[in-house]
Order: C-alpha cells, then structure tokens, then sequence
C-alpha cells in the first residue's frame, strides 16, 4: 500500500514528538507500505514568524510573509527527515517546490493547480519515505513560493494522496478521531467511526477544526480514502467516506461552532438594482469569503441595511472596502460587530427528517438565545448569535439531538 500520513503541528510540538513520529512512520514503512508524510510546523512557531514580521512591519508584505511562513514546515520536514534516518530507514525531505507543488498567485491563501511529484515517485520506488513540507507550493510562471492558508498542510497531503494515488491519507492530530462536538466543551461528546465527505465539509465550514474545509473538497472531489487519528495512541480514527443510506437514519451528526466571525453591516443604502452586486464584488476581489448574508428593506422600501458575515482576521480589510462603498453609495454608515459565533448543525439525515431547523431554533429559544442571522443548506442549518452563549448553544444542541447517546 501507498500511504500518505499527515501531522500536524501538535504531533511535531517538540524534538521528542518528531522521533515519536518517526517511530511511527518507520514502522508502517517495515509493514511493507510506502510511505509518504507530510508535515507541519512545529506547535507555534507559525505564530512566532508572524509576531516577529510585526515587530519590524506594522503592513508586512504577503509575498514576503509566504517566503518566511513556509521556513516553520521546512524546518519540520528536515529533522523529520533526520530522525527517520536515525532510526535506519532512508528518508529525504522534499520542500514544496521540490515536490512540483505548483499554485496560483495568490498570497497567504494560494490554491494548488497541479503537482508533479515526480522526484517523490522516484524516491519511493528507490525505498525512502519521503517527508514533504506542508502548506507551502511555487507559482508556476516566477517560482514565487506561496502559502495555502490557516491548515494547509492537509489540503497538502490530500492533494499528494490524490496525485500519486494513495491507498488511504491519514491525517494525524491530537484527537482520536471526529467527535460530535467539541470534547472540551461537551465531555460526553461521541467519536464517529465514520462521516460523509458532505457532513465533514459542512463541519469544517462551520468552525470544526479537525480538518481545513478545502482539504476536505479536495477528497469528496477525487474520492481520496481519508481517516482523522491521534499521534498519541493506536486507537482507531473516524473514516471520512461516501455517504451511505445507515447515515440518513440520524437527524443530526454533529454540532460545530466558530468564534472567529465579524459582522458587518452598511446602513441605510438606497435600495436599488447592483448595490450588493458592487459591494460583493470589491470584497472577493479583495480574496475574502463572506459567510452570511441578509438583507433587511426600511419599511418604506427606499432604502436597505445589509449585514455580512467574514472570518475575523480578513475584517479590517473588508471593513475598509465596505466603507469606501458605503462612501460612494451615499449610505448612512457602517456598523461592526466582533462579538458574534456561528452554530451550526450538520448532518446527512435532515434531508429525510423534518422539523430539524425547527428544533434548533426552539431549542436556542428556550435558553433565551436570541437568533441574528440564519444560514442553511440541505445537510445544515447554521444560527449566528452573541458570542458569549456559544458553549451554552452547543451544549443544549448536542443534548436535543440527543448526539451523546449510542447508534
């Protein structure tokens, strides 16, 4: 078998959880597999490289920013390497642009166009495991080294799974699998042993941070065996698969959340034909993802607020656009709100169980948690609300869908 094993930054926090990885790796090469692993950087040295750019810019530039991000998982991949070797076992580590990781333009949140992988194809049949520095790729056309965004290292082993025609993609982190809901704020939350491509993508979106949302994409797009695991025991993971009909006999699979949200509001715009055309456009051109979006039109029709929702780290730069429209548009203002999360719902199963978004909302109702924007799709229902009911909200969902409780 082909393997492609994944470890993020908690698995390679220190020297001695690399040679713990190692250890791991060795032995599944001496099963017999090939082997190839991607890593991240070590436990917060992506947020040291990014304090220390502040501390000489207070704009540093994205390119420069890709150029010294990417150091955190080539420092990684190289003492993995090295570690590997210790242990007796042949190893290289392949930096993104050695591995043929070619991206787009786009800086700090670069999306991979194609992969080589010719030199890991020939390290393999040579007999060494090949150790890949995640999140990093080249543009094709200037060779300009890119990042992937906040979780890239997973879209990077998945998409390396897919290109070289991996057996399964493990992604190693420190949970034992997909729960629920987040264990810390539910301790009886229950592992999956499996969840649909569709539900974890949903997870994912809505704050889950088990898996990058994009890494996920990738494997329901080119059907890539995926399992989540713990770097610290031998226990069996959640299997990330096609959906099958024993999943739609559950409402609700899983509750997820995400406290890094901005609402933003334009007041009083005059309501007519191509002003949320305008304002959406000048935000996606700027490379920002708007989540949520309503619409509220004043009572005599003339004019209109529209509140938005983006990840709070993009919120100044669309907060700037939003303004400068709202300049040229003659509204009344601009409002901003950093005290929000996202609760969402997700499961298969709402697609042959009615009342699901009902229940949701009676049930936020009841712990007089009040509902300000609403989002949904047909496997999930996701709620906006103030901040500070968020583990409360995801308490009492995971209670009325009754998610503790054994298949």
């Amino acid at each position: 078998m082909l393997i492609v094993q994944k470890y993020g930054g908690t698995s390679v926090a220190d020297v001695e959880r690399i040679k713990a990885v190692a250890e791991r790796v060795v032995r599944t090469a001496r099963e017999g597999h090939k082997v190839v692993v991607v890593v991240s950087a070590m436990a917060g040295e992506t947020d040291k490289l990014i304090e220390l750019a502040y501390q000489v810019s207070s704009h540093p530039g994205e390119r420069e920013m890709d150029l010294l991000l990417s150091s955190g998982e080539r420092v990684t991949s190289a003492l993995t390497a090295m570690a590997i070797q210790e242990l007796g076992h042949k190893a290289i580590a392949l930096t993104g642009r050695q591995m043929g990781i070619i991206t787009d333009a786009v800086h700090t949140k670069a999306k991979i166009e194609k992969i080589s992988g010719e030199r890991a194809k020939k390290a393999l049949d040579e007999g060494y495991v090949v150790v890949v520095a995640g999140f990093q790729g080249i543009t094709e056309d200037d060779g300009e080294v890119t990042t992937l965004g906040r979780g890239g290292s997973d879209l990077t082993a998945v998409a390396i799974a897919s290109v070289l025609g991996a057996d399964l993609c493990e992604i190693y982190t420190d949970v034992e699998g997909v729960y629920t809901t987040d264990p810390n704020i539910v301790p009886e939350a229950r592992k999956l042993e499996k969840i649909s491509y569709e539900e974890m993508l949903e997870l994912a979106s809505s704050g889950a941070k088990v898996l990058q949302t994009r890494s996920v994409e990738f494997a329901m797009k080119y059907n890539v065996p995926l399992v989540v695991r713990s770097t610290f025991t031998d226990n069996p993971g959640t299997y990330v698969v096609k959906e099958d009909k024993d999943m739609e006999k559950v409402e609700v699979s899983g509750v997820a959340y995400d406290k890094n949200q901005t609402k933003i509001t334009i007041l009083g715009v005059p309501d007519r034909p191509g002003i949320a055309a305008k304002l959406f456009k000048s935000i996606a051109d700027a490379n920002i993802v708007v989540d949520m979006i309503v619409q509220n039109i004043s009572s005599d029709g003339k004019a209109t607020d529209i509140s938005f929702t983006v990840p709070r780290t993009d919120s100044d730069r669309a907060v700037r656009i939003t303004e400068e429209i709202a300049r040229e548009l003659g509204a009344k203002g601009v409002s901003v709100d950093d005290s929000i999360a996202k609760v969402s719902i997700v499961g298969v199963g709402m697609k042959t169980h009615s009342g699901v978004a009902a229940k949701m909302f009676e049930t936020l109702a009841n712990h007089g948690i009040n509902i300000m924007m609403i989002s949904t799709s047909e496997i999930k229902v996701s709620c906006v609300i103030d901040a500070k009911y968020t583990e409360l909200a995801v308490r009492v969902l995971h209670n009325a869908f009754d998610l503790a409780a054994e298949e």
